[in-house]
């Protein structure tokens, strides 16, 4: 870059404002390196800009009841050479007066970047020729979702060329450009459309990742793992349980890969679609009355869907709900949220058992089950105020390039931070399995069990489901004899206990590091009470009708 030579620049903005957006245009679409910020719990990108030696950083949108994201915003900006504002012209002077008042800009280097400008091309162009001149410095501006060349590089002209502000200023009011309304925004019919959407929307890729995967498993099983097990069959007995024993590294380590990645990709799909064309921002809102009876709002439902293909991510993305509901959206995520491999697990369980019905009325409990126990448990926080009628977002095409820009992000998140806690966790378990210390738990667990009436036996499954939820796989084992022997009611009940008892112990851990270990005790601890809970009053039922 040339001109004044910048070390760092600092995107800040309001949610939605095409921060990151203009962050693919400058460095090239790359995904930038994402790292917690000073312990803070929410998530920022940086990238090196390709045709300079300037590091740009992508803050988190700065919302209302949103404390991390400011927090991060201010401490960034207090390290920048250059600052650039970031605001919708559909709402220039309320986003702009926002940033200026709460960011401290004072003795520095600011240009300012105007999105959605296509929105109403012929006003924004006047509102930005008048702007220039109040704030005196650098405005540009363009539509950041089709940055062309030349738009890029009048952007990086406006950023070589920031100016420090005057300070306090009276912004012109400018009108506000609003999204025609949808079906969405229909006072009971968009509620019920968007709860349609959403099944289509998650329900079909987990559909098609399971697919994938259960007919990749076999041919893998007999291709790869099988031989490689009979290779390393001259091994310790310590080193073959690390590696291909029931939690080795290469057979449960492969399958978590296996189960839990497709599901990712395609989730991350889907969600990028429903991002880019913003359907998932009128999804949210039309929903939020509901999401707020339980003490959550709009913004916690992506985390929790992206739960159905993984807990670790879907808590890693709740680093962008409001700090007032965020706990309560990991808690749902925790307990309502439905990872690949407990839907894939319950779903062998209910098979083998020659009851797959079951899964239906298993999926009812968990839904009902999680809202009582997020409204029960965290319900008295007040959510941020809802969202204003006419701040939504513009419907749009989705261009494939910046979808396929989300699923990278999201496939390097679980490839750098999920999948190696997985593998950590299958070699903890493999030193307990080893040593003997799970058998002895399954049968301290034995008596616990008969206060459910059911059988001793189960309480392995119950034990292993603690670490890793496929571990009710095991009540599989001896051609599924003991499933066979119960009815109905006590095999859903066996089911519930196994798979809702705790979250797994990943999901935990990256709990303890996001929120603090204190955080992930109490989650766990409540978490248990409530599938207790819920199990003595199934398991009563069950006893009068048997």
């Amino acid at each position: 870059m040339s001109g004044r030579v910048l070390d760092k620049l600092v995107l800040v903005g309001a949610e939605s404002s095409g921060k990151s957006s203009l962050f693919r245009g400058l460095t090239g679409w790359a995904t930038g390196d994402e790292a917690n910020f000073r312990g803070s719990t929410v998530v920022c990108r940086r990238c090196r800009l390709p045709d300079g030696d300037c590091e740009i950083v992508d803050t988190p949108g700065i919302r209302e009841g949103g404390a991390e994201a400011a927090r991060l915003a201010l401490a960034e900006v207090g390290g920048a050479d250059a600052v650039l504002l970031v605001a919708r012209g559909t709402d220039l002077s309320d986003e702009l007066a926002k940033l200026l008042r709460e960011l401290p800009l004072l003795g520095k280097r600011t240009a300012v970047a105007v999105t959605f400008a296509d929105k109403a091309p012929e006003e924004i162009e006047e509102l930005v020729k008048r702007y220039r001149v109040v704030l005196d410095v650098p405005v540009v501006a363009l539509n950041a979702r089709d940055m062309k060349p030349e738009n890029r590089a009048e952007l990086i002209a406006a950023i070589r060329d920031a100016k420090f502000g005057k300070g306090d200023v009276n912004l012109p009011a400018a009108p506000v450009v609003c999204p025609p309304a949808s079906i969405f925004e229909r006072p009971v019919v968009g509620p019920m459309v968007s709860l349609f959407a959403v099944l289509a929307m998650y329900g079909v890729p987990v559909w098609m990742a399971y697919d994938f995967s259960g007919g990749l498993q076999p041919h893998v099983d007999a291709l790869v793992i099988s031989p490689v097990k009979e290779m390393l069959t001259g091994l310790p007995t310590w080193a073959a349980a690390m590696v291909v024993g029931n939690y080795g590294l290469l057979t449960l380590g492969w399958y978590s890969f296996l189960w839990a990645f497709p599901v990712v990709v395609l989730i991350g799909l889907s969600s990028g679609l429903a991002e880019e064309s913003g359907l998932h921002d009128r999804i949210s809102r039309a929903l939020d009355p509901w999401l707020r009876k339980i003490g959550l709002d709009g913004r916690d439902l992506l985390p929790v869907l992206s739960g159905f293909g993984c807990n670790v991510v879907a808590v890693m993305q709740s680093r962008a709900c409001s700090s007032c509901t965020r706990k309560a959206c990991v808690s749902m995520i925790s307990f309502g949220s439905a990872c690949s491999y407990q839907i894939g697990a319950t779903l062998a369980v209910f098979g083998a058992a020659g009851r797959p019905g079951l899964f239906f009325p298993y999926l009812v409990m968990l839904f009902i089950a999680g809202a009582m126990h997020t409204r029960w448990w965290h319900g008295r926080r007040q959510p941020v105020p809802p969202p204003k009628p006419g701040d939504r977002a513009f419907f749009q095409r989705p261009r494939w390039r910046a979808v396929a820009w989300r699923v990278r992000s999201v496939t390097k998140q679980f490839l750098l931070q999920a999948m190696p806690v997985f593998l950590g966790i299958c070699l903890l378990a493999a030193v307990l399995e080893t040593v003997g210390v799970l058998a002895w738990l399954a049968r301290a667990a034995t008596p616990i069990m008969a206060l459910f009436y059911l059988p001793g036996e189960a309480a392995a499954g119950w034990i292993l489901s603690i670490l890793r939820k496929d571990g009710i796989l095991v009540l599989i084992q001896g051609d599924s004899a003991m499933l066979a022997g119960l009815s109905a009611l006590p095999l859903l009940l066996l089911v519930w206990v196994a798979s809702t008892f705790s979250a797994c112990l990943v999901t935990l851990w990256t709990v303890g590091r996001e929120l603090g270990w204190r955080s992930s005790a109490a989650l766990a601890g409540k978490q248990a009470a409530t599938c207790l809970s819920v199990a003595l009053i199934l398991s009563v039922v069950s006893h009068l009708f048997s």
